[in-house]
């Protein structure tokens, strides 16, 4: 991959960071579905001041950024992604007791299913629906992350935000503007302009028997494992179209199993897309393509895709 990035800008990295900073980075072995090129840059952080400072020099220098957290819900184009790619591990957590119970703060690295469990450990109510989902605190936040009738705009109390050329301030939950699976911070990727970094988020608890939380969770666990695939995949393909289930939708037009390249339609669950072994980025593209086709031509549906499309991609 040509480094189209500043000698300077790297060397202003290097002086910072060291050796966390990586030239073609390959970002396969960095998402749940394990297909994607190389970063052209490639970075680890592992507190919210380093995130910080990395995506102010980026900024600075006019070099374009990309926070990777726990790899799901992303497919990486096979070309890779220029510029930055930052790996976030920032993963400090704190909890302190306010009036309506317990304020869980986490910077925005963390992983959110060990968080739930922390938790649930501590007699805290109100995350055991995340037990299972693979992403950080930070793209929770982006996406507002949820399952089993929940979500994180349930919780969220704040969030402190990075602005490109601004810096930082404080969300409040309104400010977030929270959708089903969407946020104000995920418009940024649609209109192209800098995205918006989440350093850290405030989420509420509630105490509870540790025992009547543990049973909830168990049983979300459960769930999960019976109608949702093991394997490589980025969780979720499609948003739930209103009134329907994508993964019904998409089952009901006969596409259960079927497959491009080493990419292939989940048997288990049809919004699931897994990597088999050696599937492309394109495969898996060409498997969402047939799916929204096939669903807009059966049933007058156009599904929204719940995973971003990241990289370089050529859609000519």
């Amino acid at each position: 991959m040509k480094l189209m990035t500043t000698v300077h800008t790297v060397e202003r990295l290097r002086q910072i960071f060291g050796d966390q900073l990586h030239v073609n980075e390959p970002l396969a072995r960095h998402t749940t579905a394990r297909v994607g090129g190389a970063a052209e840059l490639f970075l680890t952080v592992t507190s919210s001041e380093e995130l910080l400072a990395a995506v102010e020099v980026a900024y600075s220098a006019g070099v374009s950024y990309f926070i990777l957290g726990g790899g799901s819900n992303i497919l990486v184009a096979d070309s890779g992604i220029s510029g930055l790619v930052i790996l976030n591990r920032a993963r400090k957590v704190s909890y302190r007791h306010n009036g309506a119970g317990v304020v869980c703060t986490a910077e925005s690295g963390a992983n959110l299913s060990s968080i739930a469990r922390q938790c649930i450990s501590k007699g805290l109510g109100g995350l055991e629906w995340a037990i299972g989902i693979p992403g950080t605190v930070g793209g929770a936040v982006v996406g507002n992350a949820g399952a089993h009738g929940s979500d994180i705009d349930s919780r969220l109390l704040a969030a402190t935000i990075w602005e490109p050329g601004r810096g930082v301030r404080v969300y409040n939950r309104e400010d977030m503007k929270y959708g089903y699976r969407t946020s104000v911070l995920k418009q940024d990727a649609v209109t192209g302009r800098p995205r918006r970094v989440i350093l850290s988020a405030e989420l509420q608890l509630n105490p509870e028997p540790v025992e009547v939380i543990s049973a909830r969770a168990e049983g979300f666990s459960a769930h999960r494992k019976e109608h949702q695939p093991g394997g490589a995949s980025t969780g979720s393909m499609f948003k739930n179209p209103e009134n329907y289930y994508a993964g019904y939708l998409i089952d009901t037009a006969g596409l259960k199993g079927f497959s491009v390249g080493d990419a292939a339609i989940s048997e288990k669950h049809a919004n699931f897309f897994i990597n088999q072994g050696d599937a492309t980025a394109e495969d898996v593209r060409s498997l969402i393509a047939e799916a929204w086709n096939s669903v807009r031509e059966q049933f007058g549906i156009e599904m929204e895709l719940e995973v971003e499309l990241v990289g370089d991609w050529n859609f000519e």
